[in-house]
């Protein structure tokens, strides 16, 4: 009997140390909020900008052999710590596939890819993508109220929304087709047709303006005069509408809060 409760009780040793592994790993991976939990994601992070920093790096002209030695280095080094995140979430997580097809999950795959495949691809650029770790690092729940009522705001407008781009897109169309009649002969290569003076039209109805192509004739100028004015009436209506939304949506959640407050005194009244 002793020695049945001794392999007993060592079976149930093994299987709590590695219930007590997972769950460590899980604390210092998911759990920001313990102090191996922080200093893990702030690891993370810098290695994030890290990463980011090198592949900015490499791409400059005329690197000595030394600079491309060590961007190497710490590119290696950044992907090895990648991956062993990666694998390590899939680990700890109950839900593995769910993880693996999340948004994250797909982002976290992504960051080490051209660490999987740097001979097959450069796929170097895509590693940009794990800044959306730091966003979630962030604890950006705590954001959370703030964002339903963005969302809810967006969902009041949509239809002013759409009706916005439209006629925005109709604009854009008019713009391109005027300024063609007018510069088409004085400048052929310019604006050789309404395709071509679609880009005229866009940074001209958004007021960028990049000077890259312009009017020089009267009736040119004095249409692009009109678009300017147009154009800066259409970057302030969603400004406004936006705005308003959110303010109505602000209202409503305080009515909200009001009424649960009402409902819950009522209660404990009676």
């Amino acid at each position: 009997m002793r020695k049945r409760d001794r392999v007993k009780k060592a079976s149930k040793a093994i299987q709590d140390l590695n219930l007590t592994t997972k769950e460590r790993l899980r604390r210092i991976i998911e759990d920001n909020d313990s102090k191996p939990g922080r200093i893990f994601d702030v690891v993370i992070q810098i290695l994030i900008f890290l990463s980011i920093l090198v592949y900015c790096l490499g791409t400059l002209p005329n690197l000595s052999p030394a600079w491309l030695k060590a961007l190497n280095i710490a590119n290696n080094v950044c992907y090895v710590v990648f991956t062993i995140e990666y694998f390590g979430r899939i680990y700890i997580t109950d839900q593995k596939l769910k993880y693996i097809f999340s948004f994250y999950g797909i982002i976290d795959l992504l960051a080490i890819l051209p660490f999987l495949f740097a001979k097959q691809f450069d796929l170097r650029a895509i590693r940009a993508l794990r800044i959306f770790r730091i966003i979630s690092a962030l604890k950006i729940s705590k954001y959370n109220a703030a964002l339903k009522r963005f969302a809810v705001a967006l969902k009041m407008i949509t239809p002013e929304l759409t009706l916005f781009f439209i006629l925005t897109s109709i604009f854009i169309f008019l713009s391109a087709a005027g300024i063609y009649y007018f510069e088409n002969e004085a400048q052929p290569k310019e604006f050789a047709s309404i395709f071509h003076s679609l880009w005229w039209a866009i940074i001209t109805l958004t007021t960028v303006g990049y000077g890259d192509i312009y009017p020089i004739t009267i009736g040119g100028r004095a249409f692009t005069f009109i678009i300017l004015l147009i154009g800066l009436g259409i970057i302030t209506i969603p400004t406004g509408l936006i705005a308003s939304a959110l303010s109505s949506a602000r209202s409503i959640e305080l009515e909200e809060n009001k009424q649960t407050r009402e409902e819950v005194a009522e209660e404990l009244e009676e």
